[in-house]
């Protein structure tokens, strides 16, 4: 039955949906085009505002014309690819088999309970994939080593201050700074140091961040593609003030 409280309902879930998806890594028309496709699977139709902390929605049962706005926040959460997808197909799933609000919620909720990566094992491959970087700039396997431990305390601490809540910018720049210092050992040994450090803080560049704000411009959702190269362009420069006062210590 179409009523207020079934309305509220479907709200709230496109609010959860929405707000899961843009925290998790999702180009802004992306977000719009899965809760609309999501929503009319209710015979709702969906209008989406976005902005970088806070979003607001407005939905509209079309068979009664009631509507629900809400403004909500944007979910703090690590950027999942894997939830990208599966919450994508979740709103065709809903709108080819005419799920319904009790089935979606379920499917829903076991896309979230899924276990993450472990920690233990992002921290590895995040340091494998940086020393990988360091040997195709030409890095020599005495470079290689110094930037697999550095990117590993680096990251570690990245975690550690991520899981504490600190502020995003000081995470990225105690974070450069180790990385680099540890790096800086590479010029008491006979190897290529510029490489070495140079790779040090790789692993912190913000290239989704950056493909998502180039993307949101344009498509036309310009005021949010700015608001995440902004961003993008704080979080290097904390990475530069980081790996800067590591070589102006050492000098």
């Amino acid at each position: 039955m179409h009523d207020r409280e079934w309305l509220l309902r479907v709200s709230r879930l496109l609010c959860d949906y929405s707000s899961h998806l843009m925290g998790c890594g999702v180009h802004t028309s992306r977000v719009v085009r899965n809760t609309k496709r999501l929503g009319l699977a209710f015979d709702v139709y969906v209008t989406l505002s976005t902005f970088q902390n806070t979003m607001s929605i407005s939905a509209m049962d079309m068979i009664t014309n009631k509507v629900h706005s809400e403004i909500f926040e944007v979910e703090k959460s690590p950027i999942l690819f894997s939830h990208n997808t599966e919450l994508s197909a979740l709103s065709w799933d809903a709108i080819d088999n005419k799920l319904t609000v009790e089935e979606i919620e379920e499917k829903y909720n076991k896309i979230l309970s899924k276990h993450l990566l472990d920690p233990k094992l992002i921290l590895l491959m995040v340091s494998l994939a940086n020393l990988s970087f360091c040997k195709l700039f030409g890095g020599d396997a005495i470079s290689m080593l110094i930037v697999f431990l550095a990117t590993a305390f680096g990251f570690f601490l990245k975690q550690v201050m991520t899981k504490w809540m600190c502020n995003n910018y000081m995470t990225i720049f105690a974070s450069s700074f180790i990385a680099s210092i540890i790096c800086s050992v590479s010029f008491l040994f006979d190897c290529s140091s510029d490489i070495c450090m140079a790779t040090s803080v790789l692993y912190l560049i913000p290239g989704v961040p950056l493909v998502n704000g180039v993307i949101d411009i344009i498509e036309g959702y310009t005021l949010m593609g700015l608001t995440r190269l902004i961003n993008c362009s704080l979080i290097i420069l904390f990475i530069a003030v980081g790996l800067g006062l590591t070589l102006i210590l050492i000098k």
